[in-house]
């Protein structure tokens, strides 16, 4: 298992020097963020951040994200020109050392919260979305501004990418998202570099678009596709564990053991009575998934893939990007590493 670390660039409060203070902590997740999806990295940005990490006593060998845009996921005639930028990305990525690429195939916003900060009977505030603050909301109609949701966009905009989205549905999507994947995989694995597709967050549908990276008949699905390890899975327990119909432990245990998966985002969720759910602290008891059982199926299966600590609550009066300040993520990151050790030496017990 290598530990990781979410960093967003020098603009981040959260520093190199702060990261590299964690126990255990090995490799840096980042991406260059001042360049639009579609465009070439330049990568004199790539070196700087390689360097950047070295000075600091770690590894950037993990992108969090190269962006796929609008047009590629919906087959729009210029695809090709964008997936060709992709692939010289994935190129210049694995130039600078790294070997595993995050991205997403959701239509228009990454991820869906109704609120950012709120707050706890203990004081801390985290990431929630509850069912009764989306109702009655229509995106083609109200001027809608929920956390995760891209600001550029405009009304006339959304109107027209909701329009596309309707048209191709569910089946649509998944041809658009075969045709990507047999021109980036083979590039991939020339590169040595995994490619790790993000679960939908949350993984069903909102405002009627459609998420087709959901539930095990999904992924299953998806990695038949191109059956290739550089075709691999960044298993979110947070995103996947939003839906109570999913059963994290078996699907990590599962895909783990099949080796398709590159990376791990380990977090915790509680889920309301009526679907809603708020992000929590990482331990066990603060939600509804088994972190241990998690952990446990991990290295049961031999897991030796990248894991971070997901999302964390804003705890101990730190301001900064909301789910990424230092302070819980840092409690996430140690509480992992001892489950982990815990497991590991269990298993060597065992073994005797």
């Amino acid at each position: 298992m290598k530990m990781s670390f979410r960093w967003y660039g020098n603009d981040d409060p959260v520093t190199l020097r702060n990261i590299s203070q964690i126990p255990g902590m090995r490799s840096i997740v980042s991406a260059v963020y001042d360049v639009k999806p579609g465009q070439v990295w330049p990568e004199e940005s790539l070196e700087r951040m390689k360097k950047q990490c070295e000075e600091n006593g770690l590894v950037f060998d993990v992108v969090e994200s190269i962006p796929v845009s609008e047009d590629i996921k919906l087959g729009k005639d210029n695809r090709d020109e964008l997936i060709d930028v992709y692939c010289e990305n994935i190129r210049r990525c694995a130039k600078y050392g790294v070997k595993c690429v995050t991205y997403n195939f959701m239509p228009v916003f990454d991820w869906t919260r109704t609120q950012l900060d709120k707050e706890a009977a203990d004081g801390s505030t985290s990431l929630v979305m509850y069912w009764d603050q989306m109702r009655g909301l229509d995106p083609l109609v109200d001027d809608i501004d929920l956390p995760g949701w891209d600001a550029s966009y405009t009304k006339e905009e959304i109107k027209e990418l909701f329009k596309a989205y309707a048209e191709i549905g569910e089946d649509g999507l998944w041809e658009n998202l075969e045709y990507f994947l047999k021109k980036v995989i083979p590039v991939a694995e020339e590169c040595d570099v995994r490619m790790a597709i993000h679960p939908d967050d949350p993984p069903y549908p909102i405002f009627g678009l459609p998420r087709i990276i959901t539930c095990e008949e999904n992924l299953d699905r998806f990695l038949k596709i191109v059956d290739s390890p550089a075709n691999s899975l960044c298993l979110c327990t947070g995103s996947l564990g939003c839906a109570a119909s999913n059963d994290v432990v078996k699907m990590v245990r599962k895909y783990s053991a099949m080796d398709r998966i590159a990376f791990m985002h380990i977090r915790n969720i509680k889920i309301m009575e009526d679907g809603s759910f708020e992000e929590r602290a990482h331990l066990s008891e603060c939600g509804s998934l088994d972190v241990y059982e998690i952990v446990k199926a991990l290295v049961d299966t031999g897991f030796d893939g990248y894991v971070r600590p997901d999302h964390g609550r804003m705890i101990w009066g730190e301001q900064g990007r909301p789910g990424y300040g230092l302070f819980d993520r840092a409690l996430g990151a140690t509480y992992i590493n001892g489950l982990f050790e815990a497991c590991e030496k269990a298993r060597m017990t065992d073994k005797i």
